[in-house]
């Protein structure tokens, strides 16, 4: 299927413009620079229109050029998408460009690089840790994993989970101040406290109430908030999930387990429309599988 188009010249010249020249594009095509200028150039006769301005040392597109690669080159990539439809799955390639929330990163990254590139090495990853929202189109990012509610400009959401939220401290600080063993007590303790452009955010509980305490250390980073929390600061407000480690090893301890906190919305959003390729597809199920063991019952 594939071969049916290699040969043309929308390929070849699709090809040259993001590879920037003929040589480049003739190596990933196999042939000559000079069979990939010779299609180009019957490509341009059809047209009845110049695409490139060409030097004996640059390549650039005219205006017209640009304005038909922005028309052909989605279709030409979701014509190779499709063909991986014959492929095994083990055999699907291509680069996934990501953007993870500094809170969950370090679970997501240590999980792509020890379980997913390892089963599909052919799959390229370029990850970008932010808690910026970015826009998929605009910043050039096949997915966007965000906390909270989010904006869904032109993106397609894939999974929506809710992660439970635990109120967690130290030993060494149960020891030293006491273990609240109701809400109420909770008002006197020392709190580590997660900040975000309105201030410290509020204790949410699952039954709708809130408590603002006072802080004795304040950030905009939960990884912060959990060194601090191991640290024996105070009692911290994190997503369970993000803890695990800590509560199982004992470094931390779950504070009133017996009232559940509001549990934090994990959004994943996708560019690819109603029909992803292969790669994200295979991404998108593998961080489900990931999340859902540890979401919240609805």
């Amino acid at each position: 299927m594939k071969e049916a188009y290699r040969s043309t010249g929308i390929f070849a010249f699709v090809r040259a413009v993001e590879a920037g020249s003929f040589s480049a594009a003739a190596r990933y095509s196999g042939t000559t620079p000079s069979a990939v200028s010779k299609v180009i150039d019957r490509l341009e006769r059809q047209l009845q229109t110049k695409l490139f301005h060409r030097t004996t040392r640059t390549l650039s597109l005219t205006a017209e050029g640009a304005a038909y690669y922005e028309r052909v080159a989605p279709l030409l990539r979701a014509l190779e998408d499709a063909g991986e439809i014959f492929e095994d799955e083990s055999e699907t390639r291509g680069t996934l460009r990501i953007s993870l929330p500094v809170a969950i990163a370090p679970l997501l990254v240590n999980a792509l690089t020890a379980e997913f590139i390892v089963r599909h090495p052919a799959i390229s990853l370029g990850i970008s840790v932010t808690d910026r929202h970015v826009d998929l189109a605009r910043d050039g990012f096949d997915f966007m994993l965000a906390l909270g509610e989010t904006r869904k400009e032109g993106a397609t959401t894939c999974l929506s989970v809710n992660l439970p939220v635990a109120l967690a401290a130290a030993p060494t600080y149960l020891a030293r101040q006491g273990h609240p063993r109701s809400p109420a007590e909770l008002g006197g303790a020392a709190h580590i406290r997660h900040l975000d452009a309105d201030g410290p955010r509020p204790i949410l509980f699952a039954n709708g109430s809130m408590l603002t305490p006072a802080g004795i250390f304040d950030t905009d980073s939960i990884e912060a908030m959990r060194i601090g929390a191991v640290k024996g600061l105070g009692i911290a407000s994190i997503p369970r999930i993000l803890i695990e480690e800590d509560l199982h090893s004992g470094r931390l301890v779950e504070i009133v387990p017996h009232a559940p906190l509001a549990p934090v919305a994990l959004h994943m959003s996708h560019c690819f429309g109603r029909f992803p390729p292969r790669r994200a597809s295979l991404f998108a199920k593998f961080v489900q599988s990931l999340l859902m063991p540890r979401t919240a019952s609805a």
